[in-house]
């Protein structure tokens, strides 16, 4: 049993545990107190979006839908490990579920398979999504697996509990298949580790490294880069995807296509969303360095 972090804690939590943490406006006082208990709270469960790229899949979960309203969970992590703050108290991200996992939990013994959706747990757990479409295909990246682990290491750290206090939604409740993609058994042996040592160093701003615009005339000779690749993963990110296989590392019709759909979100019609990329769409688009 223990009572919320405040945002302040949670925060200096996450940042002493070396996650990279967006902040974003009015996450520290959104909830759904109004509806509900929150806390005292016993663990954090773990979730996966079905849905690509980081703006549209905070957006969802800040917002929510009329079916159920925003919001659905306290932090997004995104594939490039961010965890993007969204709310602080009740939210709705784990309904009900079986009180003989919320005791296992509390007891951070093993857990039973869940039967009975008796118990609210949008009162007990802290809730984090995780930018995956959960088919079992779509990759966990290393940087997001490592902030899924950091975070959840940082609020047990806080909180004094062990990694048997993360659960994933579909350990919670039978009637959900998240996280999928990655075994919570895996998880929890990670965080167990990390919580023997101490946390990871604060980390301040990230000033992450971007590929510089090649230049129009780069397109048009069908490169091999590494650089193609690159681009190509971002604008799966981005939900900007035309690619039956891949993104690979040779310029192709797929790629074009894609990036029209990336040039179209951003708002560009006509000649200037042709697929072929210019310096103020790549700039945006935030293609990771390489060599």
């Amino acid at each position: 049993m223990a009572t919320p972090l405040s945002p302040d804690r949670l925060l200096a939590a996450l940042r002493a545990e070396g996650v990279r943490v967006v902040e974003h406006p009015g996450w520290r006082t959104r909830n759904r107190n109004h509806k509900g208990a929150w806390g005292p709270v016993h663990g954090v469960v773990i979730h996966h979006t079905v849905s690509t790229g980081s703006a549209s899949s905070v957006a969802l979960c800040r917002d929510g839908y009329s079916a159920l309203p925003g919001p659905l969970c306290h932090g997004v992590i995104d594939k490039e490990g961010r965890v993007h703050l969204i709310a602080n108290g009740r939210a709705n991200h784990a309904g009900t579920g079986d009180d003989d996992v919320l005791r296992a939990v509390i007891a951070e013994t093993p857990l039973p398979e869940p039967g009975e959706n008796n118990t609210d747990g949008n009162a007990r757990f802290y809730g984090f999504e995780c930018v995956n479409l959960g088919d079992g295909k779509d990759p966990w990246p290393a940087a997001q697996l490592d902030a899924v682990e950091r975070t959840s290491a940082a609020i047990c750290r806080a909180h004094r509990w062990g990694a048997g206090s993360v659960i994933g939604h579909k350990e919670w409740t039978a009637a959900k298949s998240d996280p999928r993609g990655f075994t919570m058994e895996g998880l929890r042996s990670r965080i167990a580790s990390r919580l023997k040592s101490a946390p990871g160093r604060p980390t301040g701003p990230v000033t992450p490294r971007y590929q510089p615009f090649p230049g129009a005339g780069f397109f048009a000779t069908q490169p091999v880069s590494p650089i193609i690749t690159a681009m190509g993963r971002r604008l799966v990110a981005e939900g900007c995807s035309a690619y039956r296989v891949g993104p690979g590392s040779t310029w192709s019709e797929a790629d074009r296509l894609s990036y029209a759909k990336w040039q179209r979100k951003l708002g560009h019609t006509g000649d200037d969303a042709d697929g072929w990329p210019g310096r103020a769409s790549w700039d945006a688009l935030k293609v990771p360095y390489t060599t």
